[in-house]
């Protein structure tokens, strides 16, 4: 049968978009596998539940509709609702002996929270302007990481739009939402989400976030969200009604572990990918900062990590956009990054702490926890030649096991480095960022070895012009065991390895509304605001055009980076306190430094080209 002419135009439309047409079939058919979905003057609803015997769907109205089961225990119903209604389903089973009314495990919005009901979503409703949006090469990420509550007073996605100037003009190319899908409460750093598919509504919603990602694509910035499939949250979990969503087969510090490898586990893994594959498909999303994939336990033949790496990055080829994988480990296994067919997982970048911890310890002198392996320069030299500092050497922290692996083989833009993040911040006791905790000489100078190494640089909110409020850690639970269960915790998690023993409480508005920005600190006099500015426009000419190479080595107490390793074309003397001092000669011009505190920080960049001795600079 030929093509009706509106087919024909759909597909010339496609085709212009470079997108297979037999792949937007498969992703229309796994749209549709779960949850509730528009059809004409009805609502598919699709469930899988292989724990429950019947499921009943809900709506909020008091109407109610039974849903048939099939073999592989996927229950359907189709009824005559639309946008906007909300709706429960009842399990009934074993599972479920309270007879409990629940939301769908495929909700895309939870209005009245994650106890309440599930609302409609019209997918076709938003009116996307970013057709024309590719994303960015990885080469091109400065990352700056945000927590949409506090990032603004307004705490939403559209007041995150309001701030892209100031992103513009700082220079960041890459914005990382941490988590937005549905918590407890109104407040919460978003790593206890629950409804793995549902935006949170205190934050703006679906239409929210489509407008900051559309917003963001038409401003030149990519955007990727950080997402958490090691674990989920314990206020309003209800996965386990439905299936076998967890096993104790696995432990993880947060019970037992989501089901990838045991029984029942091919439908759970599916749940997890097609969530990956839905950021990218429903929101635009340029991809992921996937949280502690070390406490992600698989051991099936294809490791859960390296199929959803793989599904993303069909998806991105079929849409014709660039999207990247990023992930949390904190054992320094550059498998994670190894290709696939060198048996790897693919994955694009790592979160690599080293750098972190080696710069903190050095200039804060602190050496508790894991620190306590830390506070040698040689560390941070290492970690810029290398980007491991511990590449299976034993670690004090855990009890002399060895940690880490070879980086041989890693470029180096596939460590993404900080001085600030959530976690660095955050977990401190009373979340002091690192410029509260030294000298402003010693915050540039981490900044500028940040910034101006070949690595991917990753900025926390604020720390551009060494925001004067903390990140503490807050929830807003609203069932009380775990209102005190988050307080002890906090106090057994840190308290011992820190020897801290005073903590904000979660539970208080106050942690929550402490943590907020000061945006009236960031004015265009800010020192520090103009010192990144600076960095990130020498990166953008001498760092990102050039090979992501780079040599380092500590000279007389200081540490003198080239980039790239070869003919480099900017070179960084970081001078400590103690250290040598040093002139620069004749064919280089300064283009860059700050002396204060005792600490000096100089950017040398080549004149014009032709020979040149690095060495020069500082002998």
């Amino acid at each position: 049968m030929g093509m009706s002419a509106d087919e024909r135009c759909a597909r010339v439309h496609l085709l212009q978009l470079g997108v297979r047409l037999s792949s937007v079939m498969r992703l229309r058919t796994a749209t549709g596998m779960l949850g509730a979905q528009l059809q004409g003057s009805t609502t598919e609803f699709r469930l899988w539940a292989p724990a429950c015997e019947r499921v009943t769907l809900r709506m909020e109205d008091g109407r109610t509709f039974p849903m048939t089961r099939e073999e592989s225990g996927v229950f359907s119903a189709a009824a005559p609702v639309r946008a906007g209604e909300r709706y429960f389903y009842t399990p009934e089973g074993a599972s479920n002996p309270h007879g409990l009314s629940v939301p769908d495990p495929v909700s895309r919005l939870l209005p009245e929270g994650v106890h309440g009901p599930t609302e409609i979503i019209d997918l076709e409703a938003f009116r996307w302007t970013d057709e024309n949006w590719r994303g960015l090469p990885f080469s091109d990420y400065v990352i700056y990481e945000l927590h949409v509550g506090t990032f603004t007073p307004q705490g939403t996605f559209e007041a995150v739009v309001e701030k892209f100037d100031h992103l513009k003009q700082l220079g960041v190319t890459v914005i990382e939402l941490m988590p937005v899908n549905a918590f407890p409460g109104n407040h919460n750093w978003g790593y206890d989400g629950v409804a793995p598919y549902a935006v949170q509504k205190s934050y703006g919603g679906p239409d929210g976030l489509k407008q900051l990602v559309d917003a963001a694509h038409n401003a030149g910035f990519a955007v990727i969200l950080d997402v958490v499939y090691n674990h989920l949250g314990n206020e309003g979990n209800y996965l386990r009604l439905f299936g076998p969503y967890f096993t104790s087969r696995h432990s993880t510090p947060w019970g037992d572990a989501i089901n990838f490898d045991d029984d029942g586990s091919e439908h759970v893994r599916r749940y997890f990918i097609e969530n990956a594959l839905y950021w990218i498909r429903e929101y635009h999303l340029d991809g992921f900062r996937m949280d502690a994939v070390h406490e992600i336990q698989d051991e099936s033949a294809v490791h859960i990590l390296a199929e959803i790496r793989d599904e993303v990055k069909q998806l991105g080829a079929d849409l014709g956009r660039e999207v990247v994988v990023i992930v949390e480990d904190d054992t320094n296994n550059s498998a994670f990054v190894r290709p696939r067919s060198e048996g790897g997982f693919g994955v694009d970048a790592i979160w690599s702490d080293d750098f972190h911890h080696a710069v903190h310890t050095s200039l804060t002198g602190e050496s508790s926890g894991y620190y306590q392996d830390y506070g040698k320069r040689e560390q941070i030299v290492r970690a810029l030649n290398e980007g491991f500092a511990f590449q299976g050497e034993p670690f004090a922290f855990w009890k002399g096991r060895p940690r880490g692996t070879s980086s041989k083989g890693m470029p180096l833009s596939a460590h993404v480095i900080c001085i600030q993040n959530h976690d660095q911040v955050g977990n401190r006791a009373f979340g002091e960022r690192l410029s509260h905790l030294v000298s402003r000489g010693a915050a540039k100078l981490a900044a500028a070895l940040m910034l101006l190494a070949p690595h991917t640089p990753l900025l926390f909110m604020g720390e551009e012009y060494a925001e004067s409020a903390p990140f503490q850690f807050f929830t807003d639970y609203q069932d009380p065991a775990l209102q005190v269960a988050v307080s002890e915790g906090r106090k057994k998690e840190f308290g011992a390895d820190f020897d801290w023993t005073d903590f904000p409480d979660p539970q208080d508005r106050q942690t929550f509304e402490r943590s907020r920005l000061h945006w009236e600190e960031a004015t265009a006099d800010n020192d520090m605001l103009r010192w990144y500015q600076q960095l990130i426009a020498l990166r953008r000419r001498y760092v990102l055009p050039n090979a992501r190479t780079c040599s380092a080595e500590l000279r007389r107490g200081a540490i003198v980076m080239e980039v790239p390793a070869e003919t480099p074309q900017l070179i960084v003397v970081a001078e400590f306190p103690g250290s040598g001092r040093f002139e620069s000669p004749a064919c280089w011009v300064e283009a860059l430094s700050n002396d204060e505190n005792d600490y000096r920080v100089a950017v040398y960049v080549r004149e014009e080209a032709g020979e040149c001795n690095p060495s020069e600079i500082v002998d």
